[in-house]
């Protein structure tokens, strides 16, 4: 931005000079754009921009342009002024002319210059501003794919995504997730669908570009959510995680040891990557990044499978049209978001019916505001006979029995054997049931269903719709079953080994809710809960993030009752009576029976009713729940947190494990400390070697970010892997430095042993272990000693070859070239490179070659000298 500072003629010639003189840019390839004015707004043509690029450019490469690519504004009122645009010709005769401002890839637009001299009011009108302004605008993207493609020589084939912007994260995304090399494949269709390995690197680019918004973005205070910017965030992160599930086949959070590359790759020019929120960005990003993942990772492996049997039923039925009902019970009953549904569709060449999908939800949201339940819409969804609405199932027995016999009533849509399929699960309703249906954020209970001398139907989940429990059952486990007759009796039998820790989960639930309340404060309420096997999430009201020392005060809470054995009443009372218990919990604004049931932790529901204003009851865990519980708190075993975040604002989220899961959360934790441990020993003895450890510094830190471990345990781990990471630092920085003095001192023996053409010493040499900076300080101490040099160092950084020419002026204005060199002997060692006439690098992977190189080198320079 210029404010004043200067106006159109510094600004073009300015930008002139940093493309062709500083970056070496073709000229002869570069056109310019100006605005041609617009006589409905009574607007001149910007004839001083055009005359300025004319003392440049030949009159055919100075374009006239519409206000519509040539004047920029910044919304309906506001600063606003004409815009001149360089575009580059990446055709290979310069012939594209005509392709300026046209949309084509062969020619693009690379830099912007507004010329801020207008004022845009509400009514419309143009006044100009008292002070003009530049507001320069440059692809960064753009220019390092072209910068680079040049120095490849490969002007117009490298995309943004072939630049060392791109390149690292790509390999971070190979170690990380074990795909395929990337290669750059851009289509290959074959009937409308994209090839394995065109999808596999449509993946490696929506990983990398989408990783790389969520950094920053997060690092700049946004936080996924459900409104606004936080909903953009959020549909970004699960667009990424589908990606990755659908075709990397990953299962488990991955985009998290993704935000290190992002930061190593960008925090040069943007320190805050490192440095924000005290230092901590890298792991609070990280830590958001994975909370989303693993929140996300269940409603998505059920949605790609639901979406598969709609999209199929779709392309059979509907003319490759998913109907705004499956998308509908998608979004609704099962969660999984519209805009990925339309997104899938897409790929597969389907559209969805967004109308009758928006007429269901706002039927929805209606019955929302009045007050209402969902029964009437969701039973026509799951094609419940009308007559049968009004049918109870008996499910008193969820809470006492995991087996029972039981009248099969009717099966949910069996109007024709299509309708049983295409929506994924069948829906089947007994009399009586012992499954517990989804209800108060505890989910439903999986099982089995046996009818006499018949495979077992697997109940996949259960749910209530009015007084009725869906049994959910899997179409592919119908088999003989499929001649099934109403009234025939069953055996219900609940997975016993799944509903264990849910029962353990939900009972920690409580006491967890306890414990908040007990360290935070009587401030502390219930916003929301999920109790599944594998662990418990609990949303409460707290204004600020919860420390380390609360964290851990919570956890001892818990399993000092866990420890204790207490027992678990649940009975049921009057409502308005067990509302008067001093201790009692219930969820803000949810509406209660008058009979309620009321499970209490370590005394009987009775005794709280004969007395319910006693303080003495403050020290236990008091609630209205419909859910399963254990009998006694000893059987929850061991409880620990693994995550604690914000949700929105005044929001905080908590998660929990119990049982087995949490004590295998401590001993991994326990070797992780170890082996964090032994590498600072490692670090602080001496003679210690920074590149080992830098790798065991990743492996460590990548684990820490993929694995379940408690919060308060992984808090500790990350602070001393920061300190490893300072180590490291303090290591790297003086190998840096004596490399750099071995280095300095083989310069006199490079320039002993330099081939002398006339004038022109010729200095080429290996310098074994050297850096691109050592190399490049080493250039110049050279050229500088010597009047007239052409150089060639070579080194080995890590397990690449590293190779870098400079050439002193003279020899540039004879032609002969840094870049040249590095293009003609970069593929021996088999790499590539490029660069400036008078610097210029590559690499390569073959240090066995080196020597060779080197040798090319001088008889490359000598043939030039001539």
């Amino acid at each position: 931005w210029s404010f004043g500072d200067y106006f159109k003629t510094e600004a073009i010639e300015w930008a002139w000079e940093l493309l062709t003189s500083v970056w070496g840019i073709d000229g002869s390839r570069l056109h310019a754009t100006y605005f041609e004015g617009d006589p409905a707004e009574g607007l001149e043509p910007e004839n001083e921009a055009r005359d300025l690029w004319l003392k440049i450019l030949p009159p055919e490469r100075v374009h006239p342009g519409n206000k519509k690519d040539n004047f920029w504004e910044m919304g309906d009122t506001g600063p606003c002024g004409p815009c001149s645009e360089i575009h580059i010709d990446l055709t290979p005769d310069k012939s594209g002319a005509a392709l300026v401002n046209a949309g084509d890839a062969r020619v693009i637009e690379i830099w912007n210059l507004v010329f801020i001299q207008f004022n845009r009011a509400s009514d419309g009108q143009l006044s100009p501003l008292p002070a003009k302004h530049v507001d320069t605008g440059m692809g960064f993207e753009r220019v390092s794919s072209v910068l680079q493609g040049m120095q490849a020589g490969r002007l117009g084939k490298f995309s943004n995504y072939d630049t060392d912007v791109f390149t690292p994260i790509f390999a971070a995304i190979q170690k990380v997730t074990g795909a395929g090399k990337y290669e750059g494949l851009l289509e290959d269709s074959q009937e409308g669908k994209a090839s394995d390995a065109v999808m596999r690197d449509v993946t490696y680019r929506v990983i990398a570009d989408h990783i790389r918004t969520l950094t920053f973005a997060l690092t700049d205070g946004a936080t996924p959510s459900n409104e606004g910017r936080g909903y953009v965030l959020r549909r970004i992160l699960r667009r990424a995680v589908r990606y990755g599930r659908q075709y990397f086949n990953m299962t488990r959070p991955f985009l998290c040891e993704l935000v290190p590359v992002v930061t190593e790759t960008m925090a040069g020019a943007f320190p805050e990557l490192k440095t924000a929120h005290g230092d901590k960005n890298v792991d609070r990003v990280s830590e958001i990044i994975r909370d989303e993942e693993a929140s996300f990772g269940k409603t998505l492996d059920r949605g790609i499978a639901l979406f598969e049997d709609a999209a199929a039923y779709a392309s059979k039925h509907h003319h490759g049209r998913i109907s705004g009902e499956d998308a509908f019970k998608m979004h609704d009953t099962f969660g999984f978001p519209i805009d990925l549904t339309e997104l899938m569709a897409e790929e597969r060449g389907l559209t969805v019916n967004i109308g009758e999908y928006e007429r269901l939800m706002e039927a929805a949201r209606e019955r929302a505001r009045a007050g209402g339940s969902n029964v009437e819409m969701i039973a026509e969804l799951l094609n419940i006979p009308k007559e049968h609405l009004e049918n109870r199932t008996d499910d008193s027995a969820k809470y006492e029995s995991g087996s029972m016999s039981a009248k099969y009533l009717y099966a949910t849509g069996v109007a024709d054997d299509e309708e049983w399929t295409h929506h994924g699960l069948i829906g089947m309703v007994f009399d009586r049931t012992c499954f517990y249906a989804e209800q108060g954020g505890q989910v439903g209970d999986i099982g089995q269903i046996l009818f006499d001398g018949r495979p077992p139907l697997i109940v996949k989940d259960a749910k209530k719709v009015g007084n009725q429990v869906i049994h959910l059952v899997d179409p592919s486990s119908l088999g003989a079953n499929d001649e099934l007759k109403f009234g025939e009796s069953a055996t219900l039998q609940v997975n016993a080994d799944v509903r264990r820790p849910i029962m353990s989960n939900h009972t920690a639930t409580h006491i967890l809710n306890w414990a908040l309340r007990d360290t935070l404060g009587d401030h502390v309420m219930q916003k929301g809960s999920l109790v599944d096997p594998d662990k418990t999430r609990f949303d409460l009201s707290h204004n600020a993030a919860i420390s380390a020392d609360e964290l851990a005060r919570i956890e001892t809470l818990v399993n000092d009752q866990i420890d204790e054995d207490m027992p678990v009443y649940a009975e049921e009372a009057d409502q308005k009576e067990a509302l008067q218990i001093e201790t009692l919990r219930a969820v803000f604004g949810e509406k209660y029976p008058d009979r309620v049931r009321v499970v209490s932790i370590g005394v009987p529901v009775k005794e709280l009713l004969m007395d319910p204003k006693r303080d003495e009851w403050m020290k236990y865990s008091v609630e209205f729940c419909g859910g399963t519980h254990v009998q006694r708190t000893g059987e929850i075993q061991r409880f620990r947190l693994i995550e604690e975040s914000a949700v929105a604002k005044g929001v905080r989220r908590v998660t929990g494990i119990t049982g087995a899961r949490a004590r295998e959360a401590e001993k991994h934790a326990e070797r992780l400390a170890q082996e964090v441990e032994s590498a600072l020993k490692k670090a602080s003895a001496a003679g210690a070697d920074a590149a080992p450890l830098e790798s065991l510094f990743n492996t460590l830190n990548g684990e820490l970010n993929a694995s379940e471990l408690p919060i308060v345990e992984k808090s500790r781990l990350r602070e001393r892997l920061g300190e490893l990471q300072e180590h490291l630092k303090k290591l790297k920085k003086a190998q840096a430095k004596a490399s750099a003095a071995d280095v300095m001192g083989k310069l006199d023996d490079v320039l002993a042993s330099a081939e002398q053409v006339g004038d022109v010493k010729i200095c080429c040499a290996n310098l074994g272990e050297a850096g691109v900076e050592q190399m490049r300080s080493a250039a110049d101490s050279l050229r500088d000693r010597a009047q007239s040099a052409a150089i060639l160092l070579a080194g080995v950084s890590g397990d690449r070859v590293v190779l870098l020419a400079a050439m002193t002026k003279d020899l540039v204005g004879k032609g002969v070239k840094a870049g040249d060199l590095i293009r003609e002997i970069a593929p021996i060692v088999g790499g590539k490179g490029g660069g400036r006439p008078d610097m210029a690098q590559g690499g390569g992977e073959d240090a066995s070659k080196i020597d060779e190189a080197i040798a090319a080198a001088r008889t490359w320079v000598s043939a030039k000298l001539g």
